[in-house]
């Protein structure tokens, strides 16, 4: 009974903590405005809060989770726990961008490591039969506190005027967490022999570091920026300073009886590196999520200030779909249930370009979306990741996440590609479509006499500029129109200009995501057999 008591606070106080951290991960999104306006910066620099975050999470990841392993999860959590209170409460107080820069940073240090603990601390104290369900739980807390951070924030800055209101309210939170853990939780450590690989760290940590930074460098034109400087400079030095890492890693194990920071057996596997490969692109298809705001506002035609709430169906689903995981890895194994994610996510994305037309079909569209993304959050990539693991349960989960970590950060200036080709194709979409929508229009309006000799005049304009006729152009048309009927019907069919291209853009974008989707399971059924193999010589 004393056993089956810790089990359920060990859960509840970790779902707290994981949804906590994630929350703030995105809530800082709808007060960044706000925040650039405060510290009067440019919105370039202002991005830098969300920047240095996810730099601190990279950076934390593994090194929490060797810590955790090594030391004690309780003692890690507290220590995490610690520093994201103190964190939240340095960037509210901020006197300055610097020092709210290098609050956000102490903040990244202490949530980064709190799923890696709380999944790994199931998975050393927690049956197998229960593993899953308890897994597929933080997974649905993490899933949809990352999709409700930006609508959270938006209502509480509504509410009360003040952004600093979003940090602050982390602080009593953590400070119940803290003092519940030290009372509640109970020690679990896969401890090791030897010395603890101090070098190796600091090697890793500049690694990270400079790889997520050239990752972060990374603009709308992909192939372009990848020959600037400060993106193959960093990018480079970063997979320089991992061989270099690799090396040293070998020797210190070996020569040394030392304890390395990197799971190098685990890394040796392939069966390990096909579930990273799919934790980075579980992580692109999260990204796609990011982008649900703009396809509302730009494809639907919500307002931009109630388009955030649109990502609450995704979010639900997201929550079902890990739950949903859970139970599935209990009843049918992870490569199943991984395979039924990719399915549901590709299925869920592919209708966003080929099907969606009204609000009711992007609900339905999003949902699927959403139990697919939900499904792989949980249970069944950390199941893999620690099956037959003795020790270095967080190791592993943590490599897991930082491979998740570095295809969230890809995917969306990829994702942003297609969306910036889309209204590249709009100078196209004048000439080809604009002619067809604005006769449409102009049937169905009742213009005066007046209005169609002007428009006759336009026409004639742009017929005698048809070769080089572009946006532009027609902005100074608009401009000049007398008749307020004929201004109306042209802006309307400008606007549907507009949202074609938009389709364009979010459809290639959508398209991709379910691509990835595909990939996942592709890369799962290559997984499954190898897995196999691995169960078979360890009976």
């Amino acid at each position: 009974m004393a056993k089956q008591s810790s089990q359920y606070w060990a859960l509840i106080l970790f779902s707290i903590g994981v949804f906590m951290a994630q929350l703030d991960n995105g809530i800082i999104s709808s007060a960044l405005t706000t925040i650039n306006r405060h510290f009067d910066v440019s919105d370039n620099w202002g991005a830098w809060g969300i920047t240095i975050y996810t730099l601190g999470l990279a950076i934390s990841l593994p090194i929490v989770g060797k810590l955790s392993d090594r030391y004690g999860r309780k003692k890690l959590f507290i220590i995490e726990i610690a520093l994201f209170g103190i964190g939240s409460l340095l960037v509210a107080l901020s006197p300055s961008f610097s020092f709210y820069l290098a609050a956000r940073f102490i903040q990244a240090l202490g949530g980064g490591g709190i799923f890696i603990i709380g999944n790994s601390h199931i998975l050393s104290t927690v049956e197998p039969a229960k593993q899953a369900k308890y897994l597929g739980l933080l997974g649905a807390m993490n899933g949809v506190a990352a999709i409700l951070g930006p609508n959270i924030g938006s209502f509480l800055l509504d509410v009360t005027g003040n952004w600093h209101i979003l940090f602050l309210i982390n602080v009593p939170i953590a400070i119940g967490l803290f003092i519940l853990a030290i009372m509640r939780l109970v020690e679990s450590s896969d401890p090791s022999p030897g010395r603890l690989d101090l070098v190796g760290t600091v090697i890793l940590s500049f690694a990270i570091l400079s790889l997520m930074y050239g990752l972060t460098n990374i603009e709308i034109d992909f192939w372009t920026s990848l020959a600037q400087p400060e993106v193959f400079g960093f990018l480079g030095a970063g997979i320089g300073l991992f061989v270099v890492l690799f090396m040293y890693e070998a020797t210190f194990a070996r020569k040394q009886n030392g304890d390395p920071i990197l799971p190098l057996y685990l890394i040796r596997q392939p069966r390990f590196l096909l579930v990273l490969v799919i934790g980075a692109l579980s992580g692109g298809i999260l990204a796609a999520m990011i982008f649900i705001p703009g396809f509302t506002e730009n494809v639907l035609g919500i307002p931009a200030e109630k388009s955030g709430y649109w990502m609450t169906p995704l979010a639900l689903a997201s929550g079902v779909g890990a739950g949903l995981g859970g139970a599935l890895v209990s009843k049918r194994g992870p490569v199943f249930t991984v395979i039924i994610s990719g399915l549901l996510a590709s299925v869920g994305f592919a209708l966003f370009p080929f099907w969606i037309e009204t609000k009711w079909q992007f609900v339905i569209s999003s949902m699927v979306a959403g139990i697919g993304i939900g499904v792989i959050l949980g249970a069944p990539l950390n199941i893999l990741a620690t099956e037959g693991l003795r020790s270095n349960k967080g190791s592993a989960l943590a490599s897991l996440s930082l491979l998740r970590q570095v295809g969230m950060t890809i995917a969306p200036t990829v994702y942003a590609g297609f969306i910036a080709r889309g209204y590249n194709n709009m100078g196209e979409l004048f000439k080809t479509d604009f002619p067809d929508i604005l006769q449409d229009n102009i049937a169905k309006a009742n213009l005066s006499q007046q209005a169609l000799g002007e428009l006759a005049q336009i026409g004639q304009r742009m017929a005698s500029e048809a070769d080089s006729f572009d946006a532009n152009q027609l902005n100074e048309i608009i401009r000049s129109i007398q008749d307020p009927a004929l201004k109306e019907v042209i802006l309307a069919s400008v606007s549907e200009v507009t949202k074609r291209a938009a389709e364009i853009g979010y459809g290639g974008l959508y398209g991709s995501a379910a691509v990835l989707s595909v990939l996942v399971i592709l890369v799962s059924l290559i997984l499954a057999p190898l897995r196999k193999k691995v169960s078979a010589s360890s009976q």
